[in-house]
């Protein structure tokens, strides 16, 4: 099977296309992959010239942290949760997020995710009398690894300089409004200005998302506050 990464140096670099030979036993994950090709003390690529380690991003390799999010055959996923059949599969695309800074190869710089959130003063405030009928819906929510698949799909989100933040700030806000005594209305003017302006009600998110969160449930909430 031949691996096709999409390569950058460095932030003010130009990106290039490099190709890796990889022989598999069945179905590995595309960052058992990275991991294979890494391990060579001498690598090289499906031409023979001498290559530079891959740069990647990983944490837990358990669909638990999001930290290798990338484009896998065209799709945003997680390298470690993506399983490819090697022995059918002829290549394999792996490419960095589009909508953030590229660092190097497959690691995008996603800081704007914690910055939107900082700009929206999303904060909790004084904790409220727990609502048994929001408990399903908060632990869905709460389960955000903030891995930025939902924006990568999402029609409206722009980049990191837009002023839509995407299903990352809506869950988010429903999490501190449904659990907040008194900054339920705060959290609800910023949904409004940096969320419900500006979604056009795809729910790319919802499809996407590793975590399987009930983005919809989050939305109307926030759209009743």
């Amino acid at each position: 099977m031949i691996v096709r990464i999409k390569r950058q140096d460095n932030a003010s670099s130009e990106s290039y296309y490099q190709e890796f030979e990889y022989r598999g036993s069945g179905r590995d994950t595309v960052s058992h992959i990275l991991e294979a090709i890494n391990s060579a003390d001498d690598l090289r690529d499906a031409a023979g010239r001498a290559a530079s380690k891959i740069r990647w991003e990983c944490s837990c390799l358990q669909k638990m942290c999001g930290a290798c999010a990338m484009v896998i055959n065209g799709r945003p996923a997680l390298a470690c949760s993506e399983f490819i059949d090697t022995d059918k599969a002829d290549v394999l695309l792996l490419e960095p997020l589009s909508k953030f800074p590229v660092t190097a190869d497959l690691i995008t710089d996603r800081s704007c995710i914690t910055e939107h959130q900082k700009e929206a003063v999303m904060y909790l405030g004084k904790r409220g009398r727990p609502d048994r009928r929001e408990h399903d819906q908060q632990y869905s929510a709460a389960k955000c690894l903030k891995c930025g698949l939902c924006l990568e799909v999402c029609p409206n989100f722009a980049g990191p300089e837009g002023r839509f933040y995407g299903a990352v700030l809506a869950n988010e806000a429903y999490l501190l409004a449904s659990s907040s005594e008194d900054r339920a209305k705060d959290i609800a003017g910023e949904y409004k200005k940096h969320f419900a302006r500006g979604c056009s009600k795809s729910l790319a998110c919802r499809e996407i998302c590793p975590a399987e969160i009930q983005t919809l449930s989050s939305i109307g909430y926030m759209n009743r506050k």
